[in-house]
């Protein structure tokens, strides 16, 4: 039997152990080679000037390089120590340990280039696809072609192939510490397994599941009305990550235990077989994962919420331009102005003007803030109700408008109560009788407050009494113009951007073409990482399982030997399978749900649908794999007996 023969053999026979780590590693490859083209193609060259999008690509390939970096290796560690006994029985033969090397290493270059051959050539045909879903989301008209990047093909064998040196690295430091003995012992080593839970365990359990609702309470209040600078705003989220990471790993570590021991202990030692295949086995090997599934559940986390958050900005672009914005098209300057709506004139195209006259004030508002502490005078422009459309309000009302997502953060104003107008000389007392969320000046005349919205009268009054060391002299008039026909807006648009008018000046269309520009760069770089890490992450709980079913092989002998059927052993490992990725699962979208809560208002206006949607593809995603876990299972059962 040559060398050659037992290579090949070995190959043929490990391949149906080794298709999904084969197809991660084409998928890796895939996605790398596909994203450093984007980076050399010469259609990015207009995204690269507005978003800096090349750079964003490298700088996202790095970060996938770490992630398939960490995959690969801790995978291969799982092999090596599959393959222990095997490696045994060729020294047993006679093999040298570099002999055993050569062949494992032979057989390791075949699948690994083998796939790394496959994954280029389907990243060089994805990598137009891929262009065109990013210039799609990105809003984008470019015709894209087919693109090879020679530069990318040598940077992919560059960093595959260092991977690759790892791993030889790796295999030849286990196979060289390793004695015959303590090879037939390494696949036979079980997962910890203790008979009763201590006081300490208990303790510890109680202590994460105390930590993870600790965080999630601070982050609930990361920007409440207590008033934080940046360097307090730092440490508080260093707590809260300390506090949510360490608490989930004591959740793995204790309270996975606890809370299964205490079902056990109802049931008073009656478990059903499902029971018995379930809780009873993931009690005990939970615990012995917990730094893994703690690194999952996190960066899990970190990737659904990166998204949830990008999403929101982009599926709140338009409704934020609106509500931001007043009018479709904002000036700071009559002349600038007048050149616009002459344009918009010799094209035919109908419009509405509005001119306000913002004055700067401050209010006395303490008496309507729900925070009580707040004592100092807020900084407000006021603009009359005769410049606001459909408002009409008596001497002494007041209306808050522009009272958005973001402001509402900072400081919470009730619906109704006194305020006081301070002017240089004298006080004038309102009465507050509501809040919008929609502006009627844009953010650079307001400094991020409430405009305040007065009668007729108030604001003549004010007019005569303002002080002049709080009045924003570039600041004292605004010209909005909206256009009628909104089959029209595009074309304005196409006016606004020709003429390329002199600053401050602001369009609706602008500042939602912008937001979706560059927030779907980045929400197409997190969601092909997420991916990326998704498929990884799912990976290696997979070949957990392999090993577990493998080590139970024996007990499910036994138990069809006693009568159980295929269907009662497989109907426990469904119940088993559903704990074991659907923990971390259900972990994960929790901590992801809390971080984006406690800041997504700065993202955009819309929270509900984006989350969700990101959720529960993230989840449909992330099930195949505990599908596939359970089809290697029934096989396992299948050949028990």
């Amino acid at each position: 039997m040559s060398l050659n023969y037992i290579i090949f053999r070995n190959l043929r026979k490990n391949l149906k152990n080794y298709y999904l780590y084969v197809f991660a590693l084409i998928f890796s490859v895939a996605l790398y080679f596909s994203f450093v083209t984007l980076q050399y193609d010469p259609s990015m060259d207009e995204v690269a000037e507005s978003t800096k999008g090349a750079a964003a690509i490298g700088a996202s390939s790095v970060l996938l390089i770490v992630i398939v970096g960490i995959f690969l290796l801790y995978a291969n560690t799982i092999f090596i120590k599959r393959r222990s006994k095997e490696i045994g029985l060729f020294q047993l033969i006679g093999l040298t340990k570099g002999r055993i090397f050569g062949i494992l290493s032979a057989e390791n270059c075949i699948l690994y280039f083998g796939s790394m051959v496959i994954g280029i050539l389907i990243g060089f045909l994805g990598s137009k696809l891929i262009l065109m879903i990013l210039f799609k989301i990105i809003g984008v008209d470019v015709i894209t072609k087919l693109y090879f990047s020679p530069m990318a093909l040598v940077q992919t064998l560059i960093v595959f192939a260092v991977m690759y040196l790892l791993i030889m690295l790796m295999n030849y430091t286990f196979i060289r510490a390793q004695s015959i003995l303590s090879l037939f012992r390494v696949s036979s080593t079980t997962e910890q397994q203790v008979k009763k839970l201590s006081v300490g365990q208990i303790l510890m359990g109680i202590l994460g599941i105390a930590l993870i609702v600790f965080g999630y309470i601070l982050s609930a209040r990361l920007f409440s009305v207590e008033k934080l600078d940046m360097q307090q705003l730092m440490y508080t989220m260093i707590l809260i990550l300390f506090s949510v990471i360490l608490g989930t790993y004591l959740f793995y570590k204790g309270s996975v235990s606890f809370i299964f021991n205490m079902i056990r202990k109802s049931k008073k030692g009656y478990l059903s077989i499902n029971e018995v295949l379930s809780l009873s086995s993931i009690m005990f090997r939970m615990k012995s994962n917990a730094l893994l599934l703690t690194i999952i559940t996190t960066v899990s986390a970190l990737a659904i919420g990166m998204l949830s958050l990008s999403y929101i900005s982009y599926y709140s672009a338009e409704a934020q331009a609106k509500e931001s914005l007043p009018e479709d098209f904002s000036f700071a300057q009559a002349e600038v102005k007048d050149r616009f709506v002459a344009e918009l004139d010799n094209k035919q195209i109908p419009y509405e003007e509005k001119h306000r006259q913002p004055l700067y004030i401050e209010i006395d508002a303490h008496k309507v803030m729900n925070d009580s502490t707040m004592e100092e005078l807020l900084f407000s422009s006021v603009v009359s109700d005769s410049m606001v459309d459909n408002i009409d309000l008596k001497p002494g009302e007041v209306i808050f408008m522009g009272y958005g997502n973001v402001i509402q953060q900072f400081f919470s104003i009730r619906d109704e109560g006194p305020i006081v107008l301070h002017g240089l000389k004298n006080t004038i007392d309102q009465q507050l009788i509501g809040t919008v969320k929609q502006s009627v000046l844009p953010v650079y005349y307001t400094k991020g407050t409430p405009v305040a919205v007065v009668d007729e009268s108030v604001y003549a009054e004010l007019a005569q009494d303002l002080d002049p060391t709080i009045q924003e002299v570039e600041r004292t008039d605004y010209y909005g113009v909206q256009i009628t026909d909104s089959g029209q807006d595009e074309n304005a648009y196409a006016i606004f951007a020709d003429l390329k008018l002199k600053a401050p000046s602001f369009s609706q269309i602008e500042f939602r073409n912008n937001q979706r520009t560059s927030m779907g760069l980045i929400m197409f770089i997190v969601g092909f990482l997420g991916l990326t890490f998704l498929i990884t992450s799912g990976c290696i709980l997979y070949f957990k399982q392999m090993n577990e079913s493998e080590e139970e092989k024996s007990n499910y002998t036994i138990l069809r030997k006693l009568g159980f059927t295929q269907g009662n052993l497989l109907r426990g490992i469904q119940f088993k399978q559903l704990f074991n990725f659907g923990i971390p699962l259900v972990v994960g979208l929790s901590h992801s749900y809390f971080a984006v809560k406690s800041g997504w208002f700065f993202f955009g206006t819309e929270l509900a649908t984006p989350t969700v949607i990101v959720m529960i593809v993230y989840t449909l995603l992330y099930s195949i794999f505990g599908l596939l876990s359970i089809w290697y299972y029934k096989r396992v059962i299948k050949e028990s007996l």
